[in-house]
């Protein structure tokens, strides 16, 4: 089993930073994918970022240049760093986690970007 806590929402003006954290406990391996979605009001969820194997990743194409995912090993968290943040970036975002074939889900956190 795998746990998921994410921290790090709130609320921020548009063009600011936030970084987003998701400390993983139970079993997690550095070769598991490791990621970050979003959801919208009414819309759905959709990815945002994610690291392979702790080495490559896909970032969403609207997020690219802004968002930066990064992995700790040793402290087996994920985060989300994302700077020059917009009103659009407004969502619930669900750290998440691949292992052993199995979707894993944290509870989400609120990043809400005013404008």
């Amino acid at each position: 089993q795998v746990q998921l806590v994410e921290s790090g929402g709130g609320l921020v003006q548009a063009g600011g930073s936030l970084r987003l954290s998701c400390a993983a406990s139970g079993t997690v391996f550095s070769r598991d994918v490791m990621g970050w979605y979003r959801q919208a009001l009414g819309k759905q969820r959709e990815l945002v970022a994610r690291m392979i194997s702790g080495i490559s990743t896909n970032y969403a194409d609207s997020v690219k240049g802004r968002f930066t995912i990064s992995r700790d090993n040793a402290k087996n968290t994920v985060y989300l760093q994302m700077n020059s943040l917009k009103a659009e970036d407004t969502g619930i975002y669900y750290c998440n986690a691949v292992h052993m074939g199995q979707f894993y889900w944290g509870q989400g956190t609120q990043v809400t970007v005013s404008s």
